[in-house]
């Protein structure tokens, strides 16, 4: 297995375009990024996929600023009526039940699931969550703390390649009765934290192996801007296309079967 220094500045970039693009869209950035780690022979480096996951939350935060500043001023005013504040402790629930159950599947199940064939069954058990989410009826307008539950437990299971963290995540929203545009904003306002916390344990889990790359500044930073922009790009198409949500299905299943097919097909 080759290591990212071996790579081409062009193989660099596209990991780049392809954690942004699947960062946000509900299809798995770490089932793609775990599939172009088995179709090109390498391993990433922690400090590389530490970049990548900075980008994608740099973006989140920015797409969201208006929420994002006004939550925190709620919280420094320890407002937890207002609109804006009352999202607080629904997210702070969330946030342990996801701890509670992405912790012990990330320890005990995770790696099970780095093979072809399990995350081609990741990518279709994703995307039949994702179909199913077509016949919720949204008629809620915000997240009640049940909700908030739910919605954090499948958070936790996201941990595993190939089930999507934002499709999940949606699609349990709508499937409990919550507006299209709340259960989109809850999501990834509810990822902020979420991916906060995983950079921190990485961090301090794989820090002695943060310095060791081959890879140059300028390639890691380049890759993280394409992350970026691609990032924000696929995060204003996922808010416009809403309204067809479980069309991203389509593309999860038929993954997951040909990734399957392939893995029986290679045992033969």
């Amino acid at each position: 297995m080759k290591i990212m220094g071996s790579l081409a500045k062009f193989e660099i970039m596209l990991l780049g375009l392809i954690q942004g693009l699947t960062e946000w869209l509900p299809i798995s950035s770490t089932g793609h990024l775990r599939l172009f780690e088995l179709l090109l022979g390498l391993n990433f480096p922690p400090l590389f996929a530490l970049a990548l996951h900075i980008g994608t939350l740099t973006v989140t935060v920015f797409f969201f600023r208006i929420e994002v500043k006004k939550i925190l001023a709620a919280l420094i005013k320890f407002d937890f009526k207002s609109k804006e504040g009352s999202i607080i402790p629904k997210i702070f629930f969330s946030l342990v039940f996801s701890a509670a159950i992405g912790a012990p599947v990330n320890f005990f199940f995770r790696e099970i699931f780095y093979g072809v064939m399990p995350l081609g069954a990741a990518f279709i058990l994703s995307g039949l969550i994702i179909y199913a989410s077509k016949k919720g009826e949204p008629v809620k307008e915000f997240v009640d703390y049940r909700s908030a539950v739910l919605i954090g437990v499948m958070q936790g299971l996201s941990i595993i390649p190939g089930l999507s963290r934002s499709g999940l995540t949606i699609s349990t929203a709508l499937m409990l009765g919550i507006k299209r545009e709340e259960a989109f904003r809850f999501s990834f306002l509810l990822s902020i934290p979420a991916i906060l916390g995983a950079l921190i344990a990485l961090l301090f889990s794989e820090s002695s192996l943060m310095i060791e790359t081959d890879l140059k500044f300028i390639d890691i930073f380049a890759s993280c801007l394409i992350a970026v922009f691609s990032g924000y790009a696929s995060l204003k198409f996922l808010r416009s296309f809403l309204h067809k949500f479980h069309l991203f299905a389509l593309y999860l299943l038929p993954l997951g079967s040909l990734l399957i097919l392939t893995g029986l097909l290679t045992t033969l």
